[in-house]
């Protein structure tokens, strides 16, 4: 039975006021021509109309690929529910999606990635929803926005605070999909999907899931179709019981600005020599110190900006391998990738679903996270998810509130200032100029990841900039190390809107890190995991 059908004849199967679950991560994985077909088929007949989307993680770009743009369209949108969103540079022009959600023209919610996945594999088994924790005291929290995006989104909830077992949780109930859309490499003539030159699995069979098991359809994207039984079963990510129809794009994008490369998908592995380690800057130097956070034997998260070169850091101290690194796409161990091909890894040890991996985050099997900041407020809490005067700038929260809510240690890192002029002279930091935004303010503009609730929890958080370390406490954040060169008075403590905890056992970086040559790094071991009150013998 072939299931290969047109772009236009898929895109005529959406009905007007459809739920469609779209499966993605910006350009990796995107049916960005499935897409572009709704969309011409709206601007052509009208239909369909008023739909509602679904992203777990982003559609689409701002650097080629572009996803959701295609169907950012008045009258064909009428809600939309993400866990990241396009995003680049603050020169460039906002994408039409976010246009549409400055402009109040759509309800437009961000949920964290995580709890979107598990929201699909509810809808899937006809359970009623979600009760987590994850969120609570972040804007996910119905106390502070209630993942609304805009004034258009507060009319209607997607969160609601319950009490359950005596205990205090968030409430998101399932919502069940009639069009999942999902990507993959080949089909077979029955619709059976093999992955073998994404990047990612990212969570298709759980979108599928929940569309097939609620009565809806399974339009999956593909490059290529082969003939029925010639796959291996081993291989097949999403059955072909699941999937109604198969579009065909031959040149369908990897990842951003790539066809396609076999060391992303794992189809080769890389010299290690071939990663280009990052050359010597104030982030270089903010990138190192975090590495002398990390243990060896570790599992630990990374986010975008500086600490996705940690990566790098260790292979130039030649601690390849030392860690591993686990990505909300799913990748596990290898090189994680910069730029354009961030979310993706070379040499990776495997590739987990990404709704599995965020279960992994949510439960706090990992070691440590290494993730950025844009603010820091008063009571340790960081934004990283919204800047009204650029709300473009930034993909929302995407997996951050998933990654950060239990997770035993955290190293944040960024500018301490925004627009400063620095320089590395003889192994000291030179401000030649402060910058005019502060970033430690008295109250972030949007509470991504809770001060509060880690200081509760007793998580282990961390702060690391270029000029200063600092720690969350209880009293308040501590600045336990200045860099080399710098005034405690002028280039710090009046760099902040309120007042830092001097550490009485203030402490220099480590003079190292601002030198071009190797730092040498070692690293402390991890302890081998035991059970706590175990008999062992």
């Amino acid at each position: 039975m072939n299931k290969h059908i047109t772009p236009s004849e898929a895109a005529a199967l959406i009905p007007d006021g459809a739920i469609v679950s779209v499966s993605s991560s910006s350009g990796l994985g995107c049916p960005d021509l499935m897409l572009k077909a709704i969309g011409e088929r709206f601007d052509a007949t009208g239909h369909p109309q008023d739909i509602t989307t679904l992203h777990p993680i982003a559609a689409g770009d701002m650097s080629g690929i572009k996803g959701v743009d295609y169907i950012a369209k008045k009258g064909l949108l009428k809600k939309i529910i993400g866990g990241s969103y396009p995003s680049g540079p603050s020169s460039a022009e906002p994408p039409l999606i976010w246009q549409m959600i400055t402009g109040n023209q759509i309800p437009a919610y961000n949920i964290p990635s995580g709890v979107l996945f598990d929201m699909h594999r509810e809808a899937a088994a006809k359970r009623p929803g979600v009760i987590t924790k994850i969120g609570l005291d972040t804007f996910v929290d119905p106390s502070r926005h209630g993942c609304a995006m805009n004034e258009a989104a507060k009319a209607e909830a997607v969160v609601e605070k319950i009490t359950f077992a005596g205990d205090e949780y968030l409430y998101f109930p399932a919502i069940a999909p009639q069009v999942a859309i999902i990507r993959a490499t080949t089909a077979d003539e029955r619709g059976n999907l093999t992955y073998e030159h994404e990047g990612a699995y990212l969570g298709g069979l759980d979108q599928a899931l929940a569309a097939r098991n609620n009565g809806g359809i399974v339009i999956a994207q593909v490059k290529r179709i082969t003939k029925e039984g010639s796959l291996k079963p081993h291989d097949v990510r999403v059955p072909g019981m699941l999937v109604d129809y198969v579009i065909v794009d031959p040149d369908q994008k990897q990842t951003t600005q790539t066809l396609y490369d076999p060391a992303i998908s794992g189809e080769i592995f890389r010299p290690l020599d071939s990663f280009r380690v990052p050359e010597f800057n104030v982030q270089k130097v903010i990138a190192r110190r975090v590495a002398q956070e990390l243990e060896a034997g570790s599992c630990v998260n990374l986010g975008f900006g500086i600490s996705a070169n940690v990566p790098r850091i260790l292979l130039e101290e030649g601690l390849h391998g030392a860690i591993t690194w686990v990505i909300e796409q799913g990748a596990v161990g290898g090189v994680p990738l910069l730029d354009f091909a961030f979310g993706c890894a070379s040499n990776a040890d495997a590739y987990m679903p990404s709704p599995y991996q965020f279960t992994y985050f949510q439960g706090a099997g990992f070691d440590a996270s290494l993730l950025s900041f844009l603010e820091i407020g008063r009571d340790g809490s960081v934004n990283v998810s919204k800047l009204s005067f650029r709300p473009h700038v930034t993909a929302g929260a995407g997996g951050f509130v998933d990654i950060t809510a239990r997770a035993k240690k955290i190293v944040f890192s960024g500018m301490f200032n925004a627009g400063a002029k620095l320089a590395i002279e003889a192994g000291k930091l030179v401000i030649e100029k402060d910058g005019k935004l502060k970033k430690l303010v008295n109250e972030v503009e949007h509470v991504t990841f809770s001060g509060r609730r880690a200081v509760e929890q007793g998580q282990d958080i961390t702060y690391v900039t270029e000029r200063a370390v600092m720690k969350l406490t209880p009293e308040g954040i501590v600045l336990t190390e200045i860099a080399p060169g710098v005034d405690l008075e002028a280039h710090i403590l009046d760099q902040a809107e309120f007042p830092l905890i001097v550490s009485d056992t203030l402490k220099t970086m480590d003079a190292a890190l601002f030198s071009e040559a190797p730092l040498h790094l070692t690293l402390p071991i991890k302890a081998p995991r035991t059970l706590t009150g175990a008999t062992h013998g």
